[in-house]
């Protein structure tokens, strides 16, 4: 398999970042270049998709015939949950969504995150983070790899360059820096791997010497 870079594009094959203990692969669907992830636990082959964003059929085709046991929505923005009613129907999966933004999205969910929740792939687990900004009610998940650095999820609150949208509204632009700042940069260490809604991959350590410029820009 070739080595992981996380660069994506519709229509284009899939990545797999090889963990020891979970697989991450990573595919891009349309129509608005939407990342999602399909997680599975080496040990128990459990399977766990982040974001049945658009292109259902491309997503069923990723999980194949290993079942799906968890649908997780990062955030209750619409392209990041196109295919997840016929996702759910063809899979029977659980849907999982942070407690603040489940009312926005149209498939109702079954479990409801909080700060500090588990949800588990397998014999691994992430752990929720709620970061309110870019919606009220968005999740990062963060895999703590026993094996090797943190890696961890975040939906459109964190990306190459900044923050995520906040329509240029001051007070949800500053709720959602301090929240990145705090439980993102504040708690995990350069090598966390980051993965977020759309585009390319970047590590904590790349993006940490520039949330000051962030602020300073406001946006």
């Amino acid at each position: 398999m070739p080595e992981y870079h996380g660069n994506v594009e519709v229509g284009g094959p899939a990545q797999t970042h090889e963990l020891a203990k979970l697989m991450i692969t990573k595919v891009a669907v349309g129509p608005m270049n939407n990342n999602a992830y399909l997680l599975r636990c080496r040990q128990t082959d459990e399977q766990v998709l982040i974001d049945a964003a658009n292109d259902a059929s491309t997503l069923l085709t990723l999980i194949g015939d290993g079942g799906l046991a968890r649908i997780v929505t990062t955030h209750r923005h619409g392209d990041h949950w196109q295919a997840l009613a016929e996702v759910v129907a063809r899979t029977g999966a659980t849907t999982v969504a942070g407690r603040y933004d489940a009312e926005g999205i149209d498939v109702p969910t079954d479990q409801l995150a909080d700060e500090g929740d588990q949800i588990s792939v397998g014999d691994c687990s992430l752990r929720v983070i709620h970061l309110v900004g870019h919606t009220p009610g968005s999740i990062a998940l963060v895999y703590d790899d026993p094996d090797g650095a943190p890696h961890v999820f975040t939906g459109d609150c964190l990306f190459p360059g900044g923050v995520g949208n906040t329509d240029k509204d001051p007070k949800r632009f500053e709720s959602l820096v301090n929240d990145v700042d705090t439980k993102l940069f504040g708690t995990l260490p350069d090598e966390t791997w980051v993965y977020p809604g759309h585009g390319a991959d970047t590590t904590l350590g790349t993006e940490r010497p520039h949330v000051e410029e962030w602020r300073e820009r406001g946006w």
